[in-house]
């Protein structure tokens, strides 16, 4: 990352709420250049999204998830026929308008001015991830095998082949193209005789995500940080910068950094801005069984990531837009499932039900990160969509920089103030 030398802030004392992988890193990050730095959450650290997501530090992913623009993507993704994305109807008025700035974003140019901006947060996510694993002692978790796209047809894998090429042109981003027999080989348990398939053989991935993010909330606390359960909800302004309702009283700092994902946008709300944070929700169901693959895959077509794990098969969906209290829809995981059960031969389901989270995401596909506009000392950081487990630790170090006085130079482009 670009670097502007600047003297070092004095101590701050700060706030973080939301304690998934972004909070974490952000009060670790924080810690590490002298603040005092509370965390506070309402379920506890790496509960919620960060828990559930597929587990992969993706320093491959340095281009952001584009909105589709073929026809043929778009009448499927209208119709419901694929499992990469599920819609409501009733969802649509509150999604209507990121997702159209989406897909306006999305357009050649406009995503390779993201892309420019993007990678930053992504290319070198485990160099950021890998001290705090060495110290929180989670090397258990980590498996540094890569990870397989998995295509079915020749037509998707040549496509696929043709575009990796251009990323590993334009970024560096080594892969290996398999071919079916290739993959046979690599993949024996494999029922279905595939096209081929892109490894990525320099991707971290992690058998437990919520355990890690744990493993870096306990760091934070070893070294002297504090962390307390409390309600967002409750933050005000007060006189003396921030204040916020926990379970050993009313705390107060500073500073207050929402890292709250996907529930961000209530607070921001409340406080005047219009930030148009969308989200994407997923699905996981973990399956027992003997057999599966020798590391993780993304079976690439239909939209779904299996992802061997502490508690079994991880089998994750694409994204549904939905409202955020909308019930469950299985219709996505009973997919996702079916569609995995002809790659492998999956046991019975871990879990009763389903689990579901959300993605927060943004039309333009970089995270919100600075401080708010009209409020000094309101610091927001959020919406890193599909990668805030890869990007936590990278994204806080310019937050963490910038709030010490140390602004880099990929922050303007993520600052809050180009929606305000």
């Amino acid at each position: 990352m670009n670097e502007k030398a600047s003297g070092k802030g004095a101590e701050l004392h700060v706030i973080v709420l939301g304690a998934g992988m972004v909070g974490v890193s952000t009060a670790l990050a924080l810690q590490q250049r002298g603040h005092r730095v509370l965390l506070v959450d309402r379920s506890g650290i790496g509960r919620e999204t960060s828990y559930g997501n597929a587990g992969v530090i993706q320093t491959e992913a340095v281009e952001p998830y584009a909105f589709p623009r073929s026809l043929h993507a778009l009448v499927n993704i209208a119709l419901k026929r694929g499992s990469e994305v599920n819609w409501h109807l009733a969802a649509l008025p509150e999604h209507a308008r990121p997702l159209l700035s989406y897909w306006r974003n999305s357009a050649p140019r406009n995503h390779a001015r993201a892309t420019a901006q993007y990678r930053h947060l992504i290319a070198d996510a485990d160099r950021y991830h890998a001290p705090l694993i060495e110290a929180a002692k989670a090397d258990h978790l980590i498996e540094r095998k890569g990870y397989r796209c998995l295509f079915r047809t020749a037509k998707a894998l040549d496509a696929a082949c043709a575009k990796a090429e251009a990323v590993r042109r334009d970024h560096g981003i080594a892969f290996t193209a398999e071919d079916g027999t290739m993959l046979a080989v690599a993949e024996p348990a494999m029922k279905l005789r595939a096209a081929g398939a892109l490894r990525y053989p320099q991707v971290w991935t992690c058998r437990d995500p919520g355990a890690l993010t744990a493993s870096y909330g306990r760091l934070f606390m070893q070294r002297g940080g504090e962390f307390s359960h409390g309600d967002a909800q409750s933050l005000r302004a007060d006189g003396h910068g921030w204040s916020v309702l926990t379970e050993d009283g009313r705390q107060s700092a500073e500073h207050v950094v929402l890292a709250l994902g996907p529930w961000t946008r209530h607070l921001t709300e409340r406080l005047g801005y219009r930030i148009p944070m969308f989200r994407k929700r997923g699905y996981h169901r973990h399956f027992a069984m003997k057999e599966g693959p020798a590391g993780p895959m993304l079976d690439a077509e239909r939209g779904v990531f299996l992802a061997p794990m502490e508690r079994g098969l991880r089998v994750t969906t694409g994204a549904e837009f939905t409202a955020m209290d909308a019930p469950a829809d299985s219709r996505q995981i009973r997919r996702a499932e079916a569609s995995s059960r002809e790659l492998f031969d999956l046991g019975e389901a871990v879990e009763a039900a389903p689990w579901f989270g959300h993605r927060p995401c943004m039309p333009d596909m970089l995270p919100v990160l600075g401080e708010a506009p009209r409020h000094k000392g309101l610091w927001l950081h959020f919406g890193h969509g599909h990668h805030g487990f890869t990007a936590g630790p990278a994204s806080a170090h310019i937050l963490a920089e910038l709030m010490s006085g140390n602004p880099l130079a990929v922050t303007r482009a993520l600052d809050p103030a180009r929606f305000n």
